[in-house]
């Protein structure tokens, strides 16, 4: 097995070469991708440009005549995730490392979100102690801050290459199998949490893994619920605690913690047996309070803490997610149901709470019914945090994962 190292050797040749010998000279079997698409290789690589624009279902010589900068960084992010795929699935492949720029960043974290978690991934990126969310996605990239631009070896940019080198070689000589321990065979349940959520997850969970499943929580910070949703499209998951479905929120006003559009898809696409409730959907979040968009200056804020401001959701916007949250949960082709708790979805949405609104609440669980179709909707007379909420959620959970088995497996 190789390690891969992706770098358009046209305008990083001197830098990728460098950090090809470093890691030769720990030991390491490499193999270098060259990226680029203007100028010149700086030396000969194992994979070629061409190799790669093959992989993305073009040409080098039609990506040179168009010359357009951006198209060719978007086909060549395309290969390289092709490409690692590929050399995952023959079994060559031990880890990827790449360099570079923005250019650079793309497409070597391209070629690393194609591949599983746990298979070695680090990024030297100048883009590295900014925002990352965008390159590293819901996958477990290492990126190492270049400090200075990549243009020229230099001390600064040998001690950072030689940083990595070393960090790539303990990644990839590490043994995770000796270090993790056998496997639990348990299966594997997801539950969604926020801090204003965290008593019902908390009780759920203690029920779920007395019945005999692995519980992994997710943050629906965003990164948290594609996570998720990722995980759940691999097929890892028996089933879904869909608690905490508050980056709806953020999709639809314009918070900074959205999931995007596919957010609330994946279990329903796939036939993985659900429990969903509106989790905090009383709120949209926002940094500290002077970045949020003066067009809310009007609305209802309650200050989590210095760097969190939260936004109390309009009537008219929990119908609006009301509405999508029944039409999403109505997609599903496996068993399904949707909780709702009539006396607040959030620790702050409490009688006497900041963000108490029986207002809000009732649209919010009129638009579900509105679009929820057959799934079983059920409003409980009780908070989100309380134990008879989350009880509630968690046996019906435990009860739809075992109608999905087959009959010999059911417990």
């Amino acid at each position: 097995m190789h390690v891969y190292l992706i770098a358009t050797l046209d305008t990083k040749g001197p830098e990728a070469a460098l950090l090809r010998d470093l890691l030769a000279s720990a030991g390491e079997s490499v193999r270098v991708i060259d990226a680029g698409s203007v100028g010149d290789p700086a030396f000969k690589p194992d994979v070629t440009r061409e190799e790669v624009f093959a992989a993305a279902g073009t040409t080098l010589v039609d990506i040179a005549a168009r010359r357009d900068r951006g198209e060719a960084v978007t086909n060549a992010a395309q290969g390289a995730a092709a490409l690692a795929r590929q050399l995952y699935a023959e079994g060559q492949l031990a880890g990827v490392i790449a360099l570079g720029g923005s250019a650079g960043t793309t497409i070597g974290t391209a070629a690393m979100r194609a591949l599983p978690i746990g298979v070695p991934k680090l990024m030297i990126s100048t883009l590295a102690s900014g925002q990352v969310r965008h390159y590293v996605g819901d996958k477990d990239i290492l990126m190492l801050n270049s400090i200075v631009d990549l243009a020229g070896v230099n001390r600064l940019t040998r001690l950072v290459l030689a940083t990595a080198a070393r960090a790539m070689t303990g990644l990839v000589t590490f043994d995770l199998a000796a270090a993790i321990g056998p496997q639990s065979d348990k299966p594997l349940v997801a539950a969604t949490m926020f801090g204003v959520t965290t008593p019902c997850v908390e009780r759920a969970r203690t029920l779920l893994e007395a019945a005999g499943y692995e519980v992994l929580v997710f943050h629906a910070t965003g990164s948290g619920g594609q996570a998720m949703e990722s995980l759940v499209a691999d097929g890892l998951l028996a089933g879904v605690l869909d608690i905490t479905t508050t980056e709806l929120a953020d999709e639809l006003v314009g918070g900074v913690l959205s999931a995007g559009p596919e957010r609330l898809t994946a279990a329903a696409r796939h036939g993985v047996p659900q429990v969903v409730s509106a989790g905090a959907l009383d709120m949209v979040n926002f940094h500290a309070r002077a970045t949020v968009p003066v067009k809310f200056a009007e609305r209802k804020f309650y200050q989590h803490n210095p760097s969190v401001t939260l936004m109390r959701t309009t009537p008219s916007e929990n119908l609006e997610l009301g509405r999508q949250l029944g039409r999403k949960v109505a997609m599903s082709s496996g068993p399904a149901a949707i909780l709702l708790p009539a006396r607040g979805v959030s620790a702050i949405d409490r009688e006497g709470g900041p963000f108490d609104d029986p207002a809000a609440r009732r649209e919010l669980f009129a638009g579900v019914r509105q679009t929820a179709g057959p799934i079983d909707v059920l409003e409980l007379d009780c908070h989100i945090n309380d134990a008879e909420f989350a009880e509630a959620a968690a046996n019906r959970l435990i009860e739809l994962m075992q109608l999905s088995l087959p009959d010999r497996d059911r417990l």
